[in-house]
């Protein structure tokens, strides 16, 4: 009789555990998010919105944000997230009510936004090309001069971006505006050119941003390597993170730690409190969702290459879940936990 009870209280014991906690605790309510205006955050969206599906939750067409509009959005009660933060790059453009409203939460890709320059690796080993002073010397603005204008030149930004704005304040600040002919046509075809270049064994030296598909066309440390800027000399608006313009551990980098010049950010989730508050299993989503850098860059790949229509991206969701099962599951069980 003894052992029977024992037996019965042990199965109730497993039915209990098994259904303390509600596996939909999303259903009945709906999300509102946001995502960037760059499509190389498209796939960090959709991956989210897929979780917060898997969790019960209606979610709805994400609103199409630029930071300042989004960040305000988001203290009104607009919207009530975005992976799309980038930080310390965004700090400045959050209201001032922002702390009281909102939440900065988990990481994206924790240093993911690095900026810098590359060139080709052949080339750097030849020439010892370890910063973007030694292109100021003669053997090495030939190798890289393709018109004949006895400059090397790079590929650089468009007009307006802010990044053509940065570079041109390298080329003032350390001395290179006669060495260097900082290359202003359409990013996406200068790149393409750059990377049949590389392809023919000719010289490439470009700017990118990470998460992009440059770098994994250009594999940094098979293909091309990240170079130094001769000193950090931040500019007035980078003063305040000059610490974060040097960083370690950067794969394919001519050094460690090595000089970007630009601000290395993390990529973050941010949410609206009332939001977070409200919804415990979505908040322990956000806070444990990440992914490597090389994932959002092969993604991104794929869309430069024209798979780039909602139907894509979302089998792009289902290729990187089904390729990282167990890590998706522990993020909507641990979601699933936390009501």
């Amino acid at each position: 009789m003894r052992r029977l009870l024992l037996t019965a209280f042990v199965c109730l014991t497993l039915v209990v555990s098994a259904s303390a906690y509600n596996k939909t605790p999303g259903k009945g309510k709906t999300l509102k998010p946001a995502r960037a205006t760059w499509d190389t955050g498209y796939f960090q969206e959709a991956l989210i919105r897929r979780g917060m599906e898997e969790l019960g939750y209606k979610v709805e067409k994400p609103k199409e944000l630029t930071n300042p509009l989004f960040y305000q959005s988001l203290t009104l009660g607009d919207v009530d997230y975005w992976a799309n933060g980038w930080f310390p790059l965004h700090t400045a453009q959050l209201p001032k009510n922002f702390d009281s409203k909102a939440e900065i939460i988990g990481y994206v890709v924790k240093a993911g936004g690095l900026q810098g320059y590359l060139v080709s690796k052949s080339y750097a080993e030849k020439y010892n090309i370890k910063s973007l002073d030694d292109f100021k010397r003669d053997d090495v603005r030939k190798a890289f001069d393709s018109n004949g204008d006895g400059k090397a030149d790079l590929v650089a930004c468009p007009p307006g971006w802010g990044c053509e704005k940065a570079i041109s304040y390298h080329m003032d600040v350390y001395g290179l505006k006669k060495y260097i002919n900082p290359i202003k046509a359409s990013y996406s075809a200068s790149m393409s050119q750059a990377l049949a270049q590389q392809k023919a064994g000719k010289p490439v030296f470009f700017y990118t941003w990470a998460p992009n598909w440059t770098i994994f066309k250009l594999k940094p440390g098979k293909d091309v390597v990240w170079i130094n800027v001769p000193e950090i000399k931040p500019s007035e608006s980078q003063a305040p993170f000059k610490d974060r313009m040097t960083a370690k551990g950067v794969v394919g980098a001519v050094s460690d730690p090595i000089k970007l010049g630009f601000v290395v950010n993390d990529i973050r989730a941010v949410a609206n409190k009332k939001f977070l508050t409200a919804n415990p299993a979505a908040k322990a989503f956000l806070s444990e969702f990440t992914l490597n850098l090389a994932d959002i860059n092969e993604q991104n790949t794929k869309m430069n290459a024209g798979e780039k229509s909602e139907k894509d991206i979302e089998r792009h969701v289902d290729q990187w879940i089904a390729k990282n099962k167990a890590t998706w599951n522990k993020w909507l069980e641990d979601a699933r936990k936390a009501q």
